[in-house]
């Protein structure tokens, strides 16, 4: 069994980056998650894990022969974890198949447009992942293999498929999809979300400051609003999307 002491180990230099940077998780074609939550989540769905670190007592029976496994110091363990209180267990995985589909099917689609908290991302991923939505993630938005995504979406990583795209790109699908594109906004042509057909659909979520960019909403058939009371302003985006993506699943 393979011991690690040392902070200044290869690989524990090689999972810091891997939490830390976007451009050496893309060089790599590795991301790092944590937790034997995580673990679990990746044993269970056959994702392509590369190594596992892990601390004496710590569960790791579930990862594949293949991996490299060892065992941590507690100090070690900290150094490597992007966690504040670290669960002995961190791991790094292969990035999933990053190409564009060539087509969509019909469904629900949903775009976000400068979403920029991890947090929020991950939240999102796992709520469409609950009510049959597919996730297409616009410029401007946390990257979809941060370590606080991976850690916020729950294991939807390693079950379901996130795409990154162009504005561009995203709309020319949704387009040859037939259809119809709207976006969470106000604008004269707002319809109350409860009466919109969201069944076959794409919806656009704006950042939590900016909401909708123009340049996305010049592309959109008509935009959607969320009923309020009048002391509320709007909702963050992981809770605009949550309310998106049940109505469009309730009209199942």
């Amino acid at each position: 069994m393979e011991t690690i002491t040392s902070r200044s180990n290869p690989l524990c230099t090689h999972f810091r980056k891997l939490a830390s940077s976007r451009a050496y998780r893309e060089e790599t074609g590795e991301f790092l998650c944590d937790s034997p939550k995580l673990l679990g989540e990746a044993s269970l769905w056959g994702a392509p894990m590369t190594a596992v670190l892990y601390t004496r007592g710590a569960d790791v029976s579930g990862v594949p022969a293949g991996a490299r496994l060892a065992e941590v110091t507690e100090s070690v363990m900290r150094s490597v974890s992007p966690m504040e209180t670290p669960q002995g267990v961190v791991f790094s995985c292969r990035l999933g198949d990053r190409r564009l589909p060539a087509e969509l099917k019909p469904g629900r689609y949903l775009l976000l447009d400068g979403v920029q908290d991890p947090g929020n991302v991950g939240t999102i991923l796992r709520t469409a992942d609950a009510f049959g939505w597919t996730v297409f993630l616009l410029p401007g938005c946390a990257d979809l293999y941060n370590p606080k995504t991976v850690r916020s979406a729950m294991g939807v990583h390693f079950r379901r498929a996130a795409y990154q795209a162009s504005l561009e790109e995203a709309t020319a699908l949704v387009r040859s999809a037939g259809l119809p594109l709207y976006a969470a906004a106000l604008r004269q042509d707002t319809a109350d979300v409860r009466r919109v057909d969201l069944r076959r659909c794409a919806v656009i979520i704006g950042s939590e400051g900016r909401g909708v960019s123009p340049a996305a909403l010049a592309l959109c058939d008509r935009t959607v609003k969320i009923p309020m009371s009048d002391t509320c302003e709007s909702l963050n985006a992981a809770a605009a999307a949550a309310v998106v993506l049940w109505e469009g699943a309730r009209g199942d």
